[in-house]
C-alpha cells in the first residue's frame, strides 16, 4: 500500500528536520516560537470556536476532540455520540456507520447521504453528494463543528441534515510528538503517531494512523491506514494552509441477520456475504488548500480548493469497480461592521464541484470478478451561490436572512448495453433554499433562537443507479422550522432544539430480503420532527454528568400505501449518558446507552428491532502531564441487540435479514504520550 512508505518517509523527514527556520535559505531571521503553552493554545481555539458558533441563529455545536480521546476513539459514534442531534451507530463495530441528523439519509445503511462533510471548511463529499466515513480520522481532528439543518448555509450546504466540519490541529496548537496506542477485544488494535512544529512564518502537522480488527462478527475484519498532514504559511495579511490525505482501507462485510439469528448467535455472518466474500476496499488520495486573507479591518476572504482521487473494489450482489476524480473550489467573504448604527455581519460565497466516476460491474464469483454485467461513465456537477446577513436589531438580538441557489447535473453513459436497454441518462436539478432566523441573548451565556428554512437535495449516483436498474428520481425538498436554547455557564452547558420538517419527494432507498439494494423511490409527502438535547452539568469539582437524548418522529404524511406509518430506519428514541467522578489525576465514569422503543425495519411497520439498554465503565487518568491512559469497558451485560437495521418496504410480518448486531461485551485499553 502506498500510504505506508509515503507516510513513513514524511514522518521520518519531519522527525529528523530541525525546527523550522529560513536562515539556511537566506531568508530573514526570526525566533522559533516556544511550545510551552500548546495545551492552553489548543483549549483557547476550542473556546473561540464555541463563541463563534454561538452567534448562529440555530442549532450548532462543537465537539472537543480531547474529550472523546479519553476513550476508544475508533468510530464516528465514539467521536459524535454525545453531540446534540446526531444519530450515529456503527454498522458492525467498524468505521462504516449509520449517520443521520434530523432524518437525513434516512434510507442509507451504508456510506454517507444528506450531510456535508468538510475538513477545515473545504468539502470532503464527492460531487454527487455521496461520501465515505473513512475519509476522516477522528484522532487527527482538534475539534468538530456540527451545523444542524439550515445552519450550515453559511458554508453553502443546503441539505436536510446540515454539515459536519472536522477542524485539523496545526503546528501551533498540537504537541510536538503525540504517540497513541489502543488495543482490546475482537483483535482490535489502533495506533497513531503525530508530529508538529512551528515558527513565526510557518508550521506543520502530520499524523499517521493504523487500524486493524478482526471484529465481533465473522467476516468482519477491517484494516485502515491513514496519513493526514497540513502545512501552514503565514502571509502578510492572512494564512495559506495546504492539506494532504491518503487513505487505504479494506473491510469485510458480514451483512445483516434475521432477528432469530441475532438472538441465537449475533457473531455469525450472513450466508450470502460469506459465499460472495463481500468487501469494501478503497484507496483515497486528496490534496487541498485553504487561504484566508484579511481584506480590511472588517472583511475576510476565504478561498478553498481540493482534488481527490479514489479507487473502489466492492464485491456485494455484484462486484463494483469504480474510479473517481473530484475537484472543486469555494469562495467565502465575511464582512463584520456597523450598518446604520447596528452591527451587521454579511457572508457571501460560491462553490463549484465537478466529479467523474468510472463505474464497472461484474458478476460476483466468490468475491472475484465474473462476466461484465453493466457499466457507466458518470459526470456530476454542483454549482451554488449563497448569501447570509446577520443584522443586530439590538446588541442582544440578531435577525438572520439567508438564501442559497444551487444547480446540479447528473449524466451517465451506459458503456455496456444489456437486455437491449440503453440506461444512459442526463438529469439537471435546481433549487433555492431561503432562511429566516432570530437569535436573542436572554443574559450572559443564555441564548434562544428560531428559524424557518428550506432544504434541497438532488439524488446521488447511489440513488439513481445504486440498485439493479436505473431509477430517475426527483430531488428531495423540505420546509423546516426550529426553536432552541443554548446555555454556556461555568457549571452547565446545554444545547436543545425542537424541529419539524415537511418533506416532498423524500429519497427512500429500499433493500431486498437479504439486504441487497433494490433502488430508490420518492415518497410524495413525509414529516420529520423531534427533539435534540445534549448537556454537561459540572455538579462539583469532582463530579460531572453529561448526556445526549434524541426523540425522532419520522412519518409518512397521508401516503396512499403507508398512511401515517413511521418511516423505517432510525430509533424513535436514543439516550447516551455518563457520570464521571474525578479523583486527582484519575477518574471513573459509568456509561449507559438506552433505546426504549422498537425501531421499524419496514415502512409497512410489520417488523421491528427491539429496544435495548447497555452499560459500560471507563477508568482513566494522566501522569506527569505527558502520559494519558484509559480502560474502556462496553456492553458489560453482553446484551444481544440490533445497533441499526436495513430498510425495506413491507416485510409482511416475516423475519428478514435486516438486523445489524451491536458489539458484545468488550474491553479496550489505551495509552498516549505527548511531548
Amino acid at each position: 500500500m502506498l500510504v505506508l512508505p509515503l507516510s513513513s518517509a514524511i514522518l521520518l523527514a519531519l522527525a529528523t528536520t530541525p525546527p523550522l527556520t529560513p536562515d539556511d535559505a537566506g531568508g530573514p531571521r526570526h525566533e522559533v516560537l516556544p511550545r510551552i503553552d500548546v495545551q492552553a493554545t489548543a483549549a483557547a481555539e476550542v473556546e473561540a470556536a464555541r463563541a463563534r458558533l454561538n452567534e448562529t441563529a440555530g442549532a450548532v455545536g462543537v465537539v472537543d476532540a480531547e474529550r472523546y480521546k479519553e476513550q476508544r476513539a475508533s468510530t464516528l459514534a465514539d467521536a459524535l455520540g454525545f453531540a446534540a442531534g446526531v444519530f450515529v451507530q456503527p454498522r458492525f463495530g467498524s468505521e462504516e456507520s449509520r449517520l443521520s441528523v434530523r432524518g437525513s439519509g434516512l434510507q442509507r445503511t451504508f456510506h454517507l447521504r444528506g450531510l456535508e462533510l468538510m475538513q477545515d471548511g473545504v468539502y470532503l463529499n464527492q460531487a454527487d453528494g455521496g461520501g465515505d466515513f473513512q475519509a476522516v480520522e477522528p484522532l487527527a481532528a482538534r475539534y468538530i463543528e456540527v451545523y444542524r439543518g439550515a445552519n450550515a448555509l453559511q458554508y453553502g450546504a443546503a441539505t436536510l441534515g446540515g454539515a459536519v466540519n472536522f477542524v485539523s490541529p496545526t503546528g501551533r496548537s498540537a504537541p510536538a510528538v503525540d504517540l497513541r496506542l489502543e488495543g482490546g477485544s475482537f483483535g482490535y488494535a489502533r495506533g497513531q503517531l503525530a508530529l508538529a512544529g512551528a515558527d513565526e512564518k510557518q508550521d506543520y502537522y502530520a499524523s499517521v494512523s493504523v487500524f486493524d480488527q478482526d471484529g465481533y462478527r465473522d467476516h468482519a475484519r477491517q484494516e485502515t491506514y491513514r496519513l493526514f498532514a497540513n502545512y501552514g504559511l503565514m502571509l502578510e495579511r492572512g494564512e495559506s494552509r495546504f492539506y494532504l490525505s491518503q487513505v487505504d482501507t479494506n473491510s469485510q462485510l458480514p451483512g445483516s441477520l434475521t432477528l432469530a439469528e441475532l438472538q441465537s448467535d449475533p457473531t455469525r455472518a450472513a450466508p450470502g456475504n460469506l459465499s460472495g466474500d463481500q468487501r469494501r476496499d478503497f484507496s483515497l488520495s486528496r490534496i487541498a488548500n485553504r487561504t484566508v486573507l484579511q481584506v480590511d479591518d472588517a472583511s475576510d476572504l476565504e478561498i478553498g480548493a481540493f482534488y481527490a482521487a479514489k479507487h473502489l473494489n466492492h464485491p456485494i450482489f455484484q462486484v463494483l469497480v469504480q474510479s473517481s476524480r473530484d475537484y472543486g473550489a469555494n469562495l467565502r467573504w465575511r464582512h463584520d461592521a456597523d450598518w446604520g448604527g447596528h452591527r451587521s455581519v454579511w457572508t457571501l460565497g460560491a462553490a463549484a464541484i465537478q466529479g467523474r466516476l468510472r463505474d464497472r460491474r461484474y458478476a460476483n464469483i466468490g468475491g472475484e470478478r465474473g462476466a461484465p454485467t453493466n457499466g457507466f461513465d458518470n459526470d456530476a456537477t454542483r454549482l451554488s451561490l449563497f448569501a447570509e446577513q446577520q443584522y443586530y436589531l439590538t446588541p442582544a438580538t440578531a435577525l438572520v436572512l439567508g438564501v442559497q441557489a444551487s444547480r446540479n447535473r447528473r449524466e451517465a453513459q451506459d458503456t455496456l448495453i444489456t437486455g437491449g436497454r440503453d440506461e444512459s441518462y442526463a438529469r439537471s436539478y435546481s433549487g433555492v433554499s431561503p432562511k429566516l432566523g432570530l437569535r436573542h441573548e436572554l443574559g450572559e451565556g443564555v441564548t434562544v433562537f428560531g428559524n424557518i428554512s428550506r432544504s434541497y437535495e438532488p439524488p446521488s449516483f447511489g440513488e439513481l443507479a445504486g440498485g439493479p436498474n436505473v431509477t430517475l428520481v426527483d430531488a428531495q425538498k423540505a420546509t423546516s422550522g426550529e426553536l432552541g436554547l443554548r446555555v454556556e455557564k461555568s457549571t452547565l452547558s446545554l444545547d436543545a432544539a425542537l424541529y419539524r420538517a415537511d418533506l416532498r419527494d423524500e429519497l427512500l432507498a429500499l433493500s431486498d430480503a437479504d439486504g441487497n439494494p433494490r433502488g430508490t423511490v420518492n415518497a410524495p409527502r413525509t414529516r420529520h420532527q423531534g427533539l435534540e438535547f445534549a448537556a454537561t452539568w459540572r455538579i462539583s469539582d469532582a463530579l460531572e454528568w453529561r448526556g445526549a437524548y434524541l426523540w425522532n418522529d419520522f412519518r409518512f404524511d397521508g401516503d396512499a400505501v403507508y398512511g401515517d406509518n413511521r418511516l423505517a430506519g432510525v430509533a424513535p428514541q436514543l439516550l447516551r449518558t455518563e457520570l464521571r467522578w474525578s479523583f486527582g489525576s484519575w477518574y471513573v465514569a459509568p456509561t449507559a446507552e438506552w433505546s426504549p422503543q422498537r425501531s421499524f425495519v419496514d415502512h409497512a411497520n410489520t417488523l421491528a428491532a427491539k429496544g435495548y439498554a447497555i452499560a459500560g465503565l471507563r477508568v482513566g487518568g494522566d501522569w506527569q502531564q505527558q502520559w494519558r491512559w484509559f480502560v474502556d469497558a462496553r456492553n458489560l451485560g453482553g446484551k444481544r441487540y440490533a445497533a441499526t437495521t436495513g430498510v425495506i418496504a413491507d416485510a409482511r410480518g416475516q423475519d428478514s435479514r435486516q438486523f445489524l448486531p451491536g458489539d458484545g461485551r468488550s474491553v479496550f485499553v489505551g495509552l498516549e504520550w505527548r511531548r
